[in-house]
């Protein structure tokens, strides 16, 4: 989802200015109306109100620093020691000078009389998670709870990263393997057979001339085929990044079979763990729901959480509001509706997550399992068809001999 910075004024006529995940201006727009705000301006992340460029751009820091600062964030806290202080003492023992600069910022806000919280949101490159957990600690007065509730989090965000990307990598070996030993028969292996076959000026087989068209055509044209894929993906960038580019590919993605539940599901166990998160550290429950929305990367996700969110501030349960949306999974409703029911639903949002969690690393091996046999299957098939082709013709010839 796009970020964007929104300038607005509450019941009170106060002006605020942060940093909103979003589809579009326009939705963030609506949504802040609707909740009673005077919205003045929404401008893509990158600005600030009145043109000021913002600081860093758009580049990202490491998480591993992030969660690093945090901790010692929050010991410096604990020892007693004022945030302005913390901050100083951070800024002078931080490694990347990017990051450095960034704190230093958020220290000068902080000295001018800003929030810590807004101070760290205006800087363009902080998950909202992050910015409101600060919010709700800085309302409640214990910044070290919160504090230690975002950085287990963190860990456990990590830790689930890491475990997907090391179920990738094999099968992300294998489909690369794949491309380079394509690219090579087809660019190479193809072309010097075709000079064979023409100097032996023999009848070839229609399977024969069809993979020699194709690899005297690729060779000829390979940096018109590379400059027209490089094209082709940038041009599918741009529409992914489109309201309507997004809905579709998401749409396309939850509709692949196994695939698409997998991503359903740990869709609800980011939004279920970052839900509990935001209730532990004290936020109210809309709030709560409609910062952890606003980190899903589904549409239909989206979407659904945020109708849901609407019900809810009319009165309705968490549970029947996400239940009527048809998003969620029935298992999940059920365990929603009995934290509500008993009082526990940080708990069982994290139960929820932790399920789901699990849930989707024993579907992921299972659906790796399938994928790394079909791509051999498939590898084997294509060079068999290829060397089949290619050598069909000097079986021929030899056969003629006799």
């Amino acid at each position: 989802m796009a970020e964007f910075v929104i300038k607005m004024a509450d019941e009170r006529g106060r002006t605020l200015q942060q940093l909103e995940h979003g589809i579009s201006e326009a939705e963030v727009r609506e949504r802040y109306s609707q909740q009673g705000f005077l919205v003045y301006s929404v401008k893509p992340r990158g600005l600030l109100a009145g043109g000021e460029v913002r600081l860093g751009g758009r580049r990202k820091i490491k998480q591993s620093d992030f969660v690093i600062f945090n901790q010692q964030f929050l010991t410096l806290i604990h020892a007693g020691l004022p945030i302005l202080n913390s901050l100083e003492l951070l800024i002078k023992r931080q490694g990347s000078a990017y990051f450095r600069t960034i704190l230093e910022n958020v220290r000068d806000r902080v000295k001018s009389g800003e929030l810590l919280s807004s101070a760290f949101a205006l800087q363009g490159i902080f998950p909202k998670l992050y910015t409101t957990t600060l919010m709700a600690g800085e309302k409640s007065g214990n910044m070290e709870e919160v504090l230690q509730r975002f950085i287990s989090y963190q860990r456990m965000s990590q830790s689930f990263k890491k475990k997907l990307a090391v179920s990738l990598v094999y099968p992300a070996l294998l489909i690369v393997t794949v491309i380079v030993l394509l690219s090579f028969l087809v660019t190479y292996v193809v072309p010097q057979f075709a000079l064979l076959f023409s100097n032996l000026n023999a009848q070839l087989p229609t399977i024969t001339m069809i993979m020699l068209s194709v690899g005297t055509f690729t060779r000829q044209y390979i940096v018109l085929i590379l400059v027209a894929l490089v094209a082709l993906a940038f041009l599918l960038w741009r529409w992914k990044n489109t309201d309507n580019g997004a809905a579709q590919i998401d749409r396309a993605v939850l509709s692949i079979p196994m695939i698409g539940t997998i991503v359903l599901k740990q869709q609800v166990a980011t939004f279920a763990r970052t839900l509990a998160t935001l209730l532990q550290g004290g936020l109210p429950l809309v709030p709560a729901m409609e910062t952890a929305g606003s980190s899903m990367t589904s549409r239909k996700v989206v979407n659904g959480i945020s109708k849901a969110t609407v019900h809810v501030r009319e009165g309705r349960g968490l549970s029947r509001s996400l239940e009527e949306q048809g998003v969620f999974p029935p298992m999940a409703v059920e365990m929603i509706e009995v934290g509500e029911s008993t009082g526990a639903l940080p708990g069982m949002l994290t139960s929820v997550a932790e399920f789901y969690e699990e849930d989707v690393q024993t579907a992921l091996g299972a659906v790796m399992a399938l994928i790394e046999p079909a791509i051999l299957i498939f590898m084997a098939l294509v060079v068999g068809t290829v060397m089949v082709s290619l050598y069909l013709p000097l079986f021929s010839l030899g056969g003629g001999l006799h």
